[in-house]
């Protein structure tokens, strides 16, 4: 889930399908219209927070919910604006320690960052590819191997594949958009 900064200073939550992880930096892909994006653009910090399977429930809380207001035409007839997603999705926001967005106090990993680049595809635009430098990690202390190793064992991440959400095992349930 990525959170990013509203020009109000609260903080917006986004459910994202596409990320990962290359050194230090996190390439994460996002559909264009959204409040997502428009708060990248213009205030170029995140936080990347990474849920893990028991929290499939509440990124699918926001999955229909957009930070837009007015909902974007493209959205009308599946999304609806939702101001407080962490109200919305029973989740705990906490101060970050080098960017202004919250973290999620329930995802076991947190993952602060600047925009490095950005690339938007599509014609028109629908898709932005974000490269993201990671200037801190917050994993929960029960997963740190001595100093600042995360121990694999004990990281198991919720999983989003083809609009069903899994973890390292089986099936946990699939999103309102799933055609299957």
């Amino acid at each position: 889930m990525l959170t990013t900064l509203n020009e109000d200073g609260t903080s917006n939550i986004t459910p994202m399908s596409s990320a990962w992880a290359l050194g230090n930096r996190v390439i994460l892909g996002l559909g264009d219209g959204g409040k997502r994006l428009e708060n990248l653009k213009r205030h170029g910090e995140c936080v990347i927070n990474l849920p893990d399977p028991t929290l499939w429930r509440q990124v699918e809380a926001l999955a229909p919910l957009t930070g837009k207001d007015p909902v974007p035409d493209a959205k009308v007839h599946q999304f609806r604006y939702e101001k407080d997603k962490f109200a919305a999705s029973g989740l705990t926001a906490f101060a970050a320690k080098h960017v202004q967005a919250a973290c999620i106090a329930e995802c076991p990993i947190q993952i602060e960052g600047n925009v490095v680049d950005m690339r938007l595809t599509g014609e028109p635009v629908r898709f932005a590819v974000v490269e993201v430098e990671a200037i801190a990690v917050h994993p929960h202390e029960s997963m740190v191997i001595g100093e600042y190793h995360i121990d694999p064992a004990k990281w198991s991440p919720l999983i989003y594949n083809f609009r069903h959400y899994f973890g390292l095992g089986s099936e946990l349930g699939k999103t309102f958009r799933a055609e299957v």
